[in-house]
């Protein structure tokens, strides 16, 4: 079927990946170690907020970043043991990060409970959904 579809023009540089910005991204990176590290204990009512995002002079990047969930008890899953699953998707989150910034990366997580934020409207908006 691709034969059928007419070649049109480009609407991006060839070199250009996305037209979002890298605070979004790195979000998302964020959002899906979550989602792969918890399995199906945390529901996919998760989102995640960049709370700072900064390039220092000696080209560390400095991120920190808010894990939004709806219930306490979610809390938990997220955090794990002794800190040991934040650390785990923060380790992990920050080598992908690295990876598409190609600089060293700083990543600070923190994880905030806002109840039922799915299904308020102003918290949608404000999460970028």
């Amino acid at each position: 079927m691709k034969h059928c579809l007419p070649e049109g023009p480009a609407f991006f540089p060839e070199e250009t990946l996305t037209d979002l910005p890298e605070r979004f991204i790195a979000a998302e990176i964020i959002r899906e170690k979550v989602f792969r590290l918890t399995g199906q204990e945390v529901p996919y009512a998760t989102a995640v907020t960049i709370d700072s995002f900064f390039e220092e002079k000696n080209g560390l990047v400095k991120i920190s970043a808010v894990i939004h969930i709806e219930r306490d008890s979610q809390k938990g899953i997220i955090i794990g043991k002794k800190g040991s699953k934040l650390k785990e998707i923060g380790e992990q989150s920050r080598k992908d990060i690295e990876t598409m910034m190609g600089a060293k990366v700083f990543l600070k997580l923190f994880v905030r409970v806002q109840k039922n934020w799915s299904r308020d409207t102003k918290a949608i908006r404000k999460f970028g959904y």
